[in-house]
């Protein structure tokens, strides 16, 4: 698979514990040639948790995108009208933006990022990350699921024993659900086997 000259919004939001595999998919594009625009949320730029300082975080997603992390709604408006990327990637993605981009809520530099790009009519790729996805987040999901331009990373249940509504995308399919939405298609299967 090559991704070469594919320019790739890669937004991250505050999914702080999928971080590590997010910064491991993010390099897997650039290894198949994409290009990177980085983005973060307010929160994935500016809070400081176990999984790594905020300023940690926006060093080690820049250093793979070669390109400063767009932070603010102000620089991320740009992004449709100066066609800046062919497809967006939210990964991960949390339920509080899935929330937001189903109801259009612009009120974060990934919402106005995604929103931005899509009047264009370009693919959207979520790679959903929540305790919540088969609880209040499950009608967020579902609505993305069924709105155009929008295709999902394929994900399941990651702990059913543990957390029973929480999902998480395969971070490894994220190159390959790319290139299929760049035709128009869903990456196949969506939904993935359980763990425990």
């Amino acid at each position: 698979m090559s991704l070469k000259g594919v320019r790739v919004g890669f937004c991250m939001t505050g999914s702080f514990c999928t971080f590590e595999k997010a910064f491991g998919a993010a390099q897997a594009l650039k290894d198949q040639g994409a290009q990177l625009v980085p983005i973060m949320s307010f929160h994935a730029s500016s809070i400081s948790t176990r999984f790594g300082t905020a300023q940690e975080n926006i060093e080690k997603l820049e250093k793979i995108a070669q390109a400063p992390v767009i932070m603010t709604i102000e620089d991320a408006e740009p992004i449709g009208p100066q066609k800046l990327c062919d497809v967006m990637a939210v990964v991960p993605c949390t339920s509080n933006t899935a929330a937001k981009l189903s109801l259009g809520i612009v009120d974060t530099p990934a919402a106005m990022a995604v929103k931005s790009h899509l009047r264009n009519e370009q693919p959207v790729v979520i790679a959903i990350s929540t305790n919540d996805a088969l609880g209040a987040c499950a009608k967020s999901i579902g609505k993305l699921q069924a709105m155009r331009n929008y295709y999902f990373v394929p994900y399941g249940q990651d702990n059913f024993l543990g957390k029973p509504r929480s999902a998480v995308a395969d971070m490894g399919k994220l190159p390959e659900t790319i290139e299929q939405a760049l035709y128009g298609r869903q990456l196949q299967p969506m939904m993935l086997t359980a763990k425990t």
